[in-house]
C-alpha cells in the first residue's frame, strides 16, 4: 500500500522541525519510502502465494498420493502378471530342453548298450560259447526229434499179470540175487 504524501511533510531533524520545500531532499526520501513500501508489499504477496501453494499442495498432495500409490499397486500386478509369464515360459523351455536332452542321452545309452552287447557276443563265438538263439534252435529241434520219436514208438501196452512162479524146492538155490531191504522214509 503505497501512502500518498503532502507537499508540506514535516521533517524532523535534531528536535527541529521544519517545513519542506518541493525539489529538495525531501523528494529523495519520498521516493525511498515509496520504493521500500513497494517491496514490502510485493514480499508480502510473495510469502501469501507461498503459503496459499502450501495449503493447495497439502490438500491436493494427499489425493495425489493416494492416486499415486494405486497406480503403483496397478503397475505391481502388471510386471507380477508378466513376470509370470516370463517364469512359466522359461520353465517350459527349460522343460522341452531337459526332455530333449534326456531323448538324447537315452539314444546314445541304447547304441552304447547294442554296441557292448554285439562285442560281448562276438567274444563269446570266439571262444565256442553257444548264444542264446543257438540255445533256444537246440531246444526247438529237441522238441521236434521228442516229437518224431513219440510217433515212431508204439504204446506199451498195459502191465500183463504176472505168472505165478511153482514154488522152489528145499535146498535149491536161486539165481536171483536179493534186493537190498529198503530202508524207512524219515518223516521228521
Amino acid at each position: 500500500m503505497v501512502t500518498k504524501l503532502s507537499k508540506t511533510a514535516s521533517v524532523k531533524k535534531a528536535g527541529t522541525t521544519k517545513k519542506a520545500t518541493p525539489g529538495k531532499k525531501t523528494t529523495a526520501k519520498k521516493s525511498g519510502s515509496i520504493l521500500s513500501n513497494s517491496v514490502r508489499d510485493s514480499a508480502q504477496q510473495i510469502w501469501q502465494a507461498g503459503l496459499g501453494a502450501f495449503t493447495k499442495a497439502q490438500t491436493e498432495g494427499t489425493k495425489a498420493f493416494e492416486a499415486l500409490v494405486k497406480e503403483g499397486v496397478s503397475f505391481q500386478r502388471k510386471t507380477q502378471s508378466a513376470a509370470e509369464d516370463k517364469i512359466n515360459e522359461a520353465t517350459q523351455k527349460m522343460t522341452s530342453m531337459a526332455t530333449d536332452i534326456s531323448n538324447k542321452a537315452s539314444g546314445q545309452w541304447d547304441k552304447l548298450e547294442n554296441i557292448f552287447e554285439d562285442r560281448v557276443a562276438k567274444v563269446l563265438n570266439k571262444m565256442g560259447v553257444p548264444s542264446a538263439k543257438d540255445i533256444n534252435a537246440l531246444i526247438a529241434r529237441i522238441d521236434a526229434l521228442n516229437a518224431s520219436v513219440q510217433k515212431l514208438t508204439p504204446k506199451a501196452p498195459a502191465k500183463a499179470a504176472t505168472k505165478p512162479t511153482a514154488p522152489l524146492k528145499p535146498g535149491a538155490k536161486t539165481a536171483a540175487k536179493k534186493a537190498p531191504p529198503r530202508r524207512a522214509a524219515n518223516t521228521g
